[in-house]
């Protein structure tokens, strides 16, 4: 009795469970459909962005793979195998090493921009370093440039004022030596004379002589008289005092009158004399020293 009880019961629940199999599987397979929908947009995104193909779907061959669930696949198939699992996992691990890899290159590229980004701002800054280095040199070379152009310019100066004063001799001394009347021959006391004003003249630059000669008489005879007794004081003066020749200027004044030192003309003289007047230039000489 109690076993008509439970067969209905049984028969019930083996024809309903395939029949509640068939609605899983098609719930189940309604859900891949919604989500390959969505794929191609994640597919597009994917390749747009990265040029990467997505990861296939795998391919059905048994209770694991998508097969109908019934009771017979469940009961030989009732966990997944190896093969199974490596194909879910294979694609995967495929897409990580490949992530991988790109990110090692991307890692790479960044590290060789950087390197020569680097060696961009070492490379400049040495060239800045270098034009530094050039203009402190330029400058150095301008100021020494401007200081010799300072220095040229004074001495330029200078010469111009010594040119400017080239001619602006002073008398420093001055000798007088009389002759008898027709006579040229220099006396023991006119010798003295001389060497006491010539003496001081050794080794001294920027100095003229000057030798005026006059004489009594008239006309040329006077003239001729005076050149005479000059001459025998610029002869005296050369070969005894080594005096050059060019330093010494001789003019025969015959009976001229002559300007006395109170700024008096003097009479005409009635014997011999000559004048000798040593003139100096102080700014060439302080120059040439």
């Amino acid at each position: 009795m109690t076993l008509r009880k439970f067969l209905p019961l049984l028969l019930f629940v083996v024809f309903a469970l395939p029949g509640l199999a068939q609605q899983t599987n098609s719930n189940t397979s309604a859900q891949p459909a919604a989500t390959g929908q969505t794929a191609p947009a994640s597919s597009s995104q994917t390749t747009s962005t990265g040029d990467r193909e997505p990861i296939p779907p795998p391919t059905s061959t048994n209770f694991w793979d998508g097969d109908n669930p019934n009771l017979v696949n469940l009961v030989t198939h009732p966990f997944a195998n190896k093969k199974y699992v490596q194909r879910r996992v294979g694609p995967i691990r495929d897409r990580i090493n490949e992530l991988e890899q790109l990110t090692a290159e991307n890692g790479k590229t960044i590290r060789d921009v950087d390197s020569r980004a680097q060696q961009g701002i070492q490379l400049a800054s040495e060239k800045v370093n270098l034009a530094d280095q050039h203009a402190t040199d330029a400058n150095n070379r301008a100021q020494t440039a401007q200081t010799a152009a300072t220095d040229a310019n004074n001495r330029v100066a200078s010469v111009e004022s010594m040119v400017g004063n080239i001619d602006q001799y002073k008398g420093t001394a001055q000798t007088e030596i009389r002759f008898r009347a027709g006579q040229s021959v220099l006396s023991k006391a006119a010798k003295d004379a001389l060497d006491q004003m010539a003496a001081p003249l050794k080794d001294q630059r920027s100095y003229i002589i000057e030798v005026h000669g006059f004489a009594s008489g008239r006309g040329q005879a006077a003239i001729a008289s005076s050149q005479k007794m000059a001459d025998s004081v610029v002869r005296y003066l050369v070969l005894n005092h080594e005096i050059p020749v060019y330093r010494i200027y001789v003019m025969s004044m015959g009976n001229a009158s002559m300007a006395s030192a109170d700024g008096t003309t003097a009479s005409p003289t009635t014997g011999g004399r000559v004048e000798i007047s040593v003139m100096k230039n102080d700014l060439v000489g302080a120059v040439q020293h």
